[in-house]
């Protein structure tokens, strides 16, 4: 396919699919460079093998993934020019992404009553790695919910058409991506000691 081609709009579309996509592939370069130093980090002898990850991250797990269907579930309905229900599972969309970032700090919650904190005395290497690489997960959910945001009141200012989706299908991708990225976190986090 020549990206050369094709209308000002198209073009302008497929630039910015592309600059998301390379910051998609920034985002996995940095998240394996966290878990490949985890990876490294667990060699030390100070290495918690034992640890048990909290059950409200299994619980905000569902809660995320639970996001990206009613999000898809949504475009697809936007599609079919269906927008009230497309209102309503942008609105749970969004709702269940709140409820992913209250019970990940319920997370860091029960890593605290366990005895681990991010830094200082009662801190542990392995702990510090689960607290950084979840906040900074939470940070780009944070985006993606700015992003719902957008989509949200342009599709209230009936900006999108279900031929006219740009701006919708740009927060979609980055939404799932996220999704998939936390998946992909907590089954590391899960399974690798």
């Amino acid at each position: 396919m020549d990206l050369t081609q094709g209308t000002q709009e198209e073009k302008h579309n497929r630039a910015k699919k592309m600059m998301l996509w390379f910051g998609i592939i920034s985002l996995v370069m940095s998240f394996a460079g966290w878990t490949s130093a985890y990876v490294v980090s667990s060699t030390r002898p100070d290495w918690l093998n034992d640890f048990q990850l909290p059950d409200a991250f299994i619980i905000s797990t569902v809660l995320i993934l639970t996001s990206s269907l009613t999000l898809f579930l949504a475009q697809r309905l936007m599609k079919q020019g269906k927008r009230q229900q497309t209102t309503l599972l942008l609105l749970v969309t969004f709702v269940l992404g709140i409820f992913f970032i209250v019970n990940q700090f319920r997370g860091f919650s029960e890593i605290i009553n366990a005895g681990y904190n991010f830094t200082g005395p009662t801190s542990n290497v392995t702990m510090s790695y689960v607290y950084l690489i979840a906040m900074v997960h939470i940070l780009h959910v944070i985006v993606g919910l700015i992003c719902l945001l957008v989509v949200i009141y342009n599709h209230f200012k009936q900006k999108y058409q279900p031929t006219k989706m740009l701006g919708f299908e740009l927060a979609a991708t980055f939404w799932h991506f996220v999704d998939i990225l936390w998946l992909y976190l907590f089954l590391f986090l899960y399974f690798f000691r």
